[in-house]
């Protein structure tokens, strides 16, 4: 297996609905959410290969705007730009999951 080309990747979703019911996450809060954690990113000046990047729906639209990082796979929903700093610094840099921004799981 292949090594990862970055150590964690972070998609915002983008995704704008027109003419539908159905929520979407928006392309104007997306592309503010993208540009929050690419400053962000900046800002820290982390010695890591990091990337965000806009992304089409992740399919979870319902609960809001929509992140998720990978390798691990964590989504996270209903972000605002207030919460760009909590996951940089929480997920990012100290790999902890931001509980309260979890995408919620049945049981």
């Amino acid at each position: 297996m292949s090594t990862p080309v970055f150590e964690k990747h972070i998609f915002v979703c983008t995704n704008q609905r027109t003419n539908s019911e159905k929520r979407s996450c928006g392309e104007q809060h997306g592309l503010e959410l993208t540009a929050a954690f690419k400053k962000a990113i900046k800002d820290k000046n982390l010695n890591m290969p990091l990337r965000a990047q806009r992304a089409g729906c992740l399919g979870i639209c319902d609960f809001g705007p929509t992140v998720a990082i990978y390798p691990e796979g964590t989504f996270y929903v209903n972000v605002q730009l207030s919460d760009v700093e909590e996951i940089v610094q929480k997920h990012v840099i100290e790999n902890k999951v931001v509980e309260r921004l979890l995408l919620p799981t049945e049981k």
